[in-house]
């Protein structure tokens, strides 16, 4: 009769499958049983090991000292710890409005990674941009990386604009922030934290005068980059 045995033949497959897959298994429980009683037997301290190498790194990563904020007025302080590669003229449009003075700093794998509030004021804008997670050596990295971008009300002198860019990096793909719009910081304050090598940029006023030079190390919440007079 027409189509006859097929049923036999999909219980067939069905079983042979089923078969396969009971197959599959005890090799992968014979293969876990002794990857399990190699690891138990000649790895377990190696892994403990490098999970305790782990654990030191991440603290010594995650560290946040207190800084020596610097008194006296119309101060502009850095917000990362970090080395001062760039020190130039840009444009910036969203909150500056225009021409500034810039000043990038690049955060190894092993500077401190908290930010700091670079003066007292009020955060009167806060723009997250999402991006690319390019080298945080590439100064380029500003433009296309995922970025933070907070602007600063200045209490003193009242007025001036700054501007903060937190860059995420290669490494770096959180940027963690702890303001909003409208908070109001003071000098020193914490602000954020970037995890892993990333990149800060610091946007003044022309006026701004720049007390850093390239390839300066600064530390952030402690070193004053610019003042006004």
């Amino acid at each position: 009769m027409k189509h006859s045995g097929k049923a036999s033949l999909a219980a067939l497959r069905l079983i042979g499958l089923a078969g396969a897959a009971v197959l599959v298994l005890l090799v992968v429980a014979f293969l876990a049983k002794w990857a399990a009683f190699f690891i138990l037997n000649y790895m377990t301290w190696a892994l403990v090991a490098l999970w305790g190498l782990f654990a030191v790194f991440t603290f010594y990563f995650f560290r946040d000292p207190d800084p020596l904020v610097p008194a006296g007025p119309n101060l502009v302080i850095s917000p990362a710890h970090g080395k001062v590669d760039v020190i130039d003229t840009t444009t910036e449009a969203d909150y500056l409005g225009g021409e500034c003075q810039r000043i990038s700093i690049f955060l190894s794998v092993i500077d401190v990674h908290v930010q700091c509030a670079p003066l007292t004021g009020r955060v009167a804008f806060y723009k997250y941009t999402t991006g690319q997670f390019l080298s945080a050596l590439k100064t380029e990295s500003a433009q296309f990386n995922e970025n933070l971008l907070i602007g600063l009300e200045a209490g003193e002198p009242r007025g001036e604009k700054i501007g903060v860019r937190l860059i995420a990096g290669l490494i770096a793909r959180r940027i963690v922030p702890w303001l909003k719009e409208n908070d109001i910081v003071q000098r020193g304050d914490r602000i954020s934290l970037i995890q892993f090598g990333s990149r800060v940029e610091v946007y003044l006023p022309r006026r701004a005068q720049i007390k850093v030079k390239l390839g300066d190390r600064v530390v952030g919440g402690q070193t004053v980059i610019a003042a006004f007079n």
